[in-house]
């Protein structure tokens, strides 16, 4: 009978899954940047409060999950007026939505050997829409380091107005470090 739960135990301690990281992305070591054109001049920012838990082993995506935050208020262009603007109701409205949240769907394997894709939903003042995107995974410090980038359009999610001068389209990209 002894034999038997030790080979039952055994037999789930290997199961797919049960290797699987589970991490916790940190602010040290991590960037969260946006570029978008303003006036025809590139400009860039940064968020900061990561929080969450993302799920992650390479050799089994099926059970692999990205459920990540930043704090909307922690925006940095450095420029604090105009980081104050963006705070206000017509951009983020830092006041009633305190933070952007990505959530994976499925993660899978890419054609190009050591990246991977990721399929989920992101949330911006209360819109969440369908995102997309080609990462890499490293290891580092115990954890790993996520690293990709994605488009948008900010009209999507309510942020900016109608503004003729800001661009719609911005490149978002990541550069997230998670540690057990």
């Amino acid at each position: 009978m002894k034999r038997i739960f030790l080979l039952a135990m055994t037999a789930l301690m290997l199961q797919p899954g049960m290797a699987q990281s589970v991490l916790t992305p940190v602010d040290d070591g991590s960037s969260v940047h946006f570029v978008i054109k303003n006036f025809g001049i590139k400009t860039g920012g940064d968020f900061k409060g990561l929080k969450g838990t993302i799920k992650f082993a390479p050799e089994n995506l099926a059970a692999c999950s990205f459920d990540v935050t930043v704090d909307a208020n922690t925006i940095d262009t450095d420029n604090d007026s105009r980081d104050d603007h963006l705070r206000q109701e017509e951009f983020f409205h830092v006041a009633t939505y305190k933070t952007i949240q990505f959530k994976s769907t499925k993660i899978t394997n890419s054609t190009v050997a050591g990246r991977f894709y990721v399929f989920g939903e992101l949330t911006i003042k209360g819109v969440t829409k369908p995102v997309e995107f080609g990462f890499s995974a490293t290891p580092k410090d115990g954890g790993y380091l996520f690293e990709g980038s994605f488009g948008l359009n900010r009209r999507d999610f309510g942020v900016g107005g109608s503004s003729i001068s800001m661009s719609d389209k911005l490149t978002v990209t990541l550069s997230v470090l998670a540690k057990r």
